[in-house]
């Protein structure tokens, strides 16, 4: 009987490639665990675990929520901070609000002085600044209140009153230099002429905790003192309504020289 012959198999000379994959695969595999393994963030630790154990074909495991260990109240991967940072935001947005309801009321309070110019009515991050002309307060060289100004510092004080601010009394002048029996020069006149304004608020029931006066002479003016309009505007009485949450101040290291 004829002898069957066989042809030979060739030689498959890529088979290498195929264990040469494996290699690389498992060796990304090995650096990816051991980047995750020196990472802090356990959460992250998990998720790649499972991803290996599925491209691996192993099953899935539920993923428990990761804590933090020093607040287990926190939610799965949130940052400490977040919370509070929210909570802020939320604090911040209610308290402008409030103040806006404020200056709302105060520029309608005194409406007419505002469309004269004599009082100006602006919100700042600080809080609510009243800006009224000194001609408005008092007479020229004078600390004592007028009857026009008792009228407009009582509608202030009446829409103040039960609100829980800290109120800033600030009184100014102008660079031009005055020396009497009262007043030996601008800054006893207007830190005078803020105990004043002072005075009528407590009068009218805002509580005195609440309550500062300062007097800044002629140091911080708003126009320049060269012009008769600009003294004018310079003479006045600033009220700074506070907010209750200022701005947080960033610390700056002290370095040697």
């Amino acid at each position: 009987m004829a002898r069957r012959k066989f042809d030979d198999e060739p030689d498959n000379h890529d088979r290498w490639m195929v264990s040469y994959a494996d290699f690389i695969t498992l060796l990304f595999a090995f650096f990816v665990v051991m980047y995750a393994i020196s990472s802090v963030n356990q959460g992250k630790y998990r998720v790649l675990s499972e991803s290996l154990d599925s491209a691996f074909g192993k099953q899935a495991r539920p993923a428990a929520p990761v804590l933090n260990e020093a607040d287990p109240t926190l939610s799965p991967l949130r940052p400490r901070t977040a919370a509070p940072d929210r909570k802020r935001a939320a604090a911040l947005r209610r308290e402008r609000e409030q103040l806006t309801a404020i200056a709302l009321d105060l520029q309608k309070t005194m409406a007419p002085l505002v469309e004269q110019g004599r009082v100006k009515v602006t919100q700042t991050s600080r809080g609510i600044t009243v800006e009224i002309n000194a001609s408005l307060l008092f007479a020229p060289g004078e600390a004592r209140l007028n009857a026009e100004s008792n009228q407009a510092l009582i509608a202030v004080a009446a829409v103040m009153k039960n609100d829980s601010h800290a109120i800033q009394v600030e009184g100014h002048t102008d660079n031009l230099p005055i020396r009497n029996a009262y007043f030996p020069s601008n800054w006893e006149l207007s830190a005078v002429r803020a105990g004043s304004v002072v005075r009528l608020f407590v009068e009218q029931g805002v509580a005195e905790d609440r309550l500062v006066a300062l007097g800044y002479g002629a140091t911080k003016p708003v126009e320049s003192n060269d012009t008769a309009e600009g003294r004018l505007r310079n003479r006045r009485v600033q009220l700074m309504i506070l907010s209750s949450l200022p701005e947080v101040a960033t610390e700056v290291p002290v370095v040697e020289r």
